[in-house]
């Protein structure tokens, strides 16, 4: 496992400290269970930066942190574990397209590098997602109970709506902000590019 310089550590520490920032905003409700929010997008502007293992750990410590500052709705140590740290790390997975983004970005190819941008967000969030979809079956079913439906198509719809309209919210603002700042992601190399080429 490649080791991360001190400015990327200090990098992950502040992006995940804006995730929580922007999580502690208001976000759009469409129903108590189903809100759209662009928290994620410091994840996915670290990820585009630095990569996944940045990525990883940025969302990792923005789970650690809503625990922390007792944001975090805890039923079970295990539905904490995996709602607060595995599905907040997993947003990470965007960093995946770290190449084709910072590519494209840097030979001016705005329309791949919005394309690829749009596919990381949407892989990261359904990672994330993922995570919250199978909390829902396993910790909140009396939920779907009450509501008449099967704890599968409950949390389906529920975490699924909630994906769909955050990856969207997440990707405008991305390509909108990257399009015109394209040097938030491509002023600094990727680290892990030379052990790549080794």
């Amino acid at each position: 496992m490649k080791k991360l310089g001190l400015q990327t550590l200090i990098e992950v520490a502040i992006f995940a400290a804006l995730a929580l920032v922007l999580d502690l905003l208001p976000s759009l409700r469409i129903g108590p269970s189903i809100s759209i929010s662009f928290a994620m997008v410091p994840i996915f502007i670290i990820a585009f930066r630095r990569g996944f293992l940045a990525a990883i750990i940025s969302g990792f410590l923005w789970g650690l942190l809503q625990i922390a500052i007792g944001e975090a709705w805890i039923l079970t140590p295990l539905q904490a574990f995996i709602e607060y740290f595995v599905a907040f790390a997993c947003v990470g997975f965007a960093g995946l397209f770290i190449n084709p983004i910072k590519n494209n970005l840097r030979s001016k190819n705005m329309g791949k590098a919005i394309v690829w941008i749009i596919i990381a967000t949407f892989v990261g969030g359904f990672a994330r997602y993922f995570w919250h979809f199978l909390a829902g079956i396993v910790f909140f079913s009396e939920y779907a109970i009450e509501a008449g439906q099967a704890p599968v198509i409950y949390s389906l719809i529920m975490n699924g709506i909630s994906y769909i309209s955050s990856a969207i919210a997440c990707s405008i603002v991305l390509a909108l902000v990257l399009s015109k700042g394209s040097r938030l992601v491509t002023s600094v190399s990727t680290e892990n590019r030379s052990k790549r080429a080794a």
